[in-house]
């Protein structure tokens, strides 16, 4: 048995998700977090779910929401789950209407019961469930509350669905003419194909064309327009919000909101016009000296000496027991132990990074520094939209470019792509912190959030620049829910830290692990044979040819060059790469570093770090999301150029001043 699982964004419906299915897809308290359908098996194993992007109508204008017509109408599927937010009850209704429609049986989660009562609604669902003519379920899904009994009447009951609602008599007269030309092997709802071609649906329109009656059902179409004198979709709002308001009359009952006067308060102060903003850049300040210098910072160097010293020494002792040869003894512990573990060590900062991200997220300021940001985001070609992707690529590009999806103008949605990878991702961390930690150790956090405010700012100058000469400037319209400021839930706390952490261990053990002994065998062979002296090797020939490239930004060295190279295949490998090449331990490196970085140098290394060519994941997904290898190749090659200038420009002012 299929379900599939739909809903308005912000309404918790990724969290139902995770705890019907005992999953855990990426969860955030903003709009447009699923960008793509997932599957899990009910926790009982009684059949799956598949959770769908977030939607206000079934009528797609963004890619994510094409999704889910297509969904609807080209996959197999048994029953729909629709989640509603009880304390948006009146917006929720209009998508609920729509999937009673298409003759399917649906099960209502009514869920965010807490918020309404927050909101001072008095929510009687019983009588919501009759006078839809539905099951429906009472949850609260962040805490699970009432989930046991959705998930017992989504796989023991088999409701049927015959809910209808009289539109005026030219919209029936038409949707019987529909009836009689179409070809309806489905079973979904003809008059539900019908009221979504009139209503302009892009998707149903595409599977109609298929039709031998098809002019006839456009001429349809154009005749009750005329009969209406007004837009078709128009009439629909309006008979469904009288279906909804009558509704509303006899199921809600709205009572004191004193309760939400204090969330006023806050977004009055977290949102104002001039000072919202510095409020962020403080706040990511925090993050950045929590991450750094509070918490990560003295994990990690237990860590380091963990690795480089007790773990070093049990498998060199065990290697010696078994009588390894001095080839295998150098690659694991020179090799992998080395670039395995200098990335490693760097867990503690990735992971206190994405606990501080996931607690603005769940508390509900992440979607409020969209809206502060869309003024500015508007002046450069952008909306507010375009920063949540931005901010989700804080974690990892891919996914940031992923939820460019959500945006409905495809100028935006490419724009948004393209800049995407300037925001300063996981990966690049473990440099950070390496090159920190040897020439910055006062000023760490300060020093990090200069990177990625630095990624920010010029991603915005890069978007001005396209819209200005590449792309014709589009006005748009910026819409997205605030959700209600509440304490994060610990579960979902550590579990969206996890997800989005265990990424970065998964790459330890599969890309870096594989890259670490690359690197090796290219550092442990030359020209001369195997075993020779490094500046001899392969790996230096590589470098040798790029260094004096790199000469003006201050890093003209072989060893410099090649660990950028690596950087291509993941930014971790950097790290790796110099663990290897220096032939030292995370500890030791730092102090290594010094000898052939100066403060000024060091900055500017990370600058380019942060600028140059997006990893190999990151340009398959700009592949995949643009379907264009021309703005492919732009999106490998402006960066590196972007990067080199504004290295060159930091370096030499560097210079002048220090």
């Amino acid at each position: 048995m299929t379900t599939l699982l739909l809903g308005n964004p912000n309404t918790g419906k990724t969290s139902l998700f995770n705890t019907l299915t005992s999953s855990y897809a990426y969860v955030g308290n903003w709009t447009g977090v699923t960008v793509d359908k997932k599957v899990g098996q009910f926790t009982n194993q009684s059949g799956s779910l598949i959770d769908l992007p977030g939607v206000y109508d079934l009528k797609p204008v963004s890619e994510d929401e094409s999704i889910v017509s297509n969904v609807l109408l080209h996959e197999d599927f048994d029953q729909l789950l629709n989640i509603m937010d009880a304390s948006q009850l009146e917006r929720s209704l209009h998508l609920t209407i729509q999937l009673l429609e298409m003759g399917k049986p649906v099960f209502i989660a009514l869920n965010m019961m807490d918020v309404a009562e927050k909101k001072g609604m008095d929510i009687n669902a019983e009588r919501l469930a009759s006078k839809l003519d539905v099951n429906l379920q009472t949850v609260i899904a962040r805490k699970g509350t009432g989930c046991e009994e959705l998930l017992e009447g989504l796989t023991n009951e088999n409701p049927s669905n015959h809910f209808q609602i009289r539109y005026p008599e030219e919209v029936e007269n038409a949707l019987d003419q529909f009836a009689s030309l179409i070809t309806n092997t489905s079973d979904i709802s003809t008059r539900w194909l019908g009221l979504q071609f009139f209503a302009e649906n892009n998707t149903v329109d595409l599977l109609l064309q298929k039709e031998q009656n098809y002019s006839q059902l456009v001429a349809i179409k154009q005749q009750l327009e005329e009969l209406l004198q007004q837009p078709i979709q128009q009439v629909f709002y309006e008979t469904r919000e009288t279906f909804i308001n009558q509704i509303l009359k006899d199921v809600k009952r709205q009572s004191d909101q004193s309760s939400l006067l204090w969330q006023q308060r806050i977004d009055h102060i977290v949102m104002h016009p001039i000072w919202g903003i510095p409020i962020f850049m403080v706040v990511m300040f925090f993050v950045f000296q929590i991450t750094f210098t509070w918490i990560g910072d003295p994990m990690s160097d237990l860590l380091d000496e963990f690795f480089s010293g007790t773990l070093s020494d049990w498998i060199s002792q065990g290697l010696l027991f078994l009588g390894a040869s001095s080839f295998v003894h150098d690659l694991i512990i020179d090799g992998i132990v080395a670039g395995v573990g200098g990335v490693l060590v760097f867990v503690p900062q990735i992971f206190a990074l994405f606990f501080c991200i996931s607690l603005l997220e769940d508390s509900g300021y992440m979607t409020r520094i969209a809206v502060i940001m869309d003024r500015i985001m508007e002046y450069f070609g952008l909306n507010g939209k375009s920063f949540i992707p931005m901010i989700i690529s804080f974690g990892c590009n891919v996914p940031g470019i992923m939820a460019a999806r959500t945006i409905e103008q495809r100028k935006e949605r490419l724009l948004t792509i393209l800049v995407a990878p300037f925001m300063s991702c996981s990966a690049r961390l473990p440099v950070y912190a390496l090159f920190i930690g040897a020439f910055f150790v006062k000023y760490q956090g300060l020093i990090v959030f200069s990177l990625y405010f630095l990624g920010i700012l010029l991603a915005l100058i890069t978007v001005k620049i396209i819209s200005m000469t590449v792309m014709r400037h589009e006005k748009s319209m910026f819409f997205v829910d605030l959700p209600v400021y509440h304490l994060p839930h610990a579960k979902t706390l550590w579990r969206s830290t996890w997800e989005k952490g265990k990424g970065f261990i998964r790459k330890a053990g599969t890309i870096i692990f594989a890259g670490s002994v690359f690197i090796w065998l290219m550092t442990y062979a030359g020209p001369g044979g195997l075993d020779v002296d490094m500046d001899t090797s392969f790996m230096a020939m590589i470098g040798g040819v790029i260094a004096p490239i790199l000469s003006p930004l201050g890093f003209g060295t072989w060893q410099a060059a090649s660990s950028l190279i690596t950087g291509f295949l993941a930014k971790e490998v950097v790290v790796s790469a110099m663990s290897i090449i220096y032939a030292v331990t995370e500890g030791e490196l730092g102090t290594m570093l010094s000898h052939f970085f100066t403060p000024v140098s060091a900055y500017s290394f990370m600058v380019f770090v942060l600028l140059y060519v997006p990893c190999l994941a990151t340009v398959a997904a700009i592949l995949r999301e643009t379907k264009s290898v021309k703005w492919t190749i732009f999106a490998i090659v402006y960066p590196l150029v972007a990067a080199y200038i504004i290295t060159w420009l930091i370096y030499r002012i560097g210079l002048a001043f220090f």
